[in-house]
């Protein structure tokens, strides 16, 4: 499995680790549940999200443990989360922008900035 080669102008993420987003697709949507990224892939465009997608994984047991069923988070796509606007709570689309010399991040619903 070779890595992929990213391009320097390919797109950013527009969700980053800490954020809090709202799944909007899948079985765990929820509009009322707000979750936390946990780790963004972005060159697979996929992240983390806590308490979704959670898969079990059989471990065999060795000298140093004792094995059994441990269940983990694996990632969903990033198309299916949408970022909690900071003013009203809502989920928003995220934008970009240039202030003071930095570019940030904003919530397209409310232009309030995303930190």
């Amino acid at each position: 499995m070779s890595k992929k080669k990213i391009n320097r102008f390919q797109e950013k993420p527009k969700i980053k680790k800490g954020d809090k987003v709202f799944v909007i697709r899948g079985s765990y949507k929820n509009r009322e549940k707000v979750r936390t990224v946990l780790e963004v892939f972005p060159e697979k465009n996929r992240v983390i999200v806590e308490d979704v997608n959670i898969v079990k994984k059989h471990i065999k047991p060795t000298n140093e443990s004792p094995g059994g069923i441990k269940e983990k988070a694996a990632p969903i796509d990033m198309s299916n989360v949408m970022l909690v606007d900071p003013k009203t709570g809502e989920p928003t689309r995220v934008g970009r922008r240039l202030e003071n010399g930095k570019i940030v991040r904003y919530a397209k619903k409310s232009g309030e900035i995303i930190n």
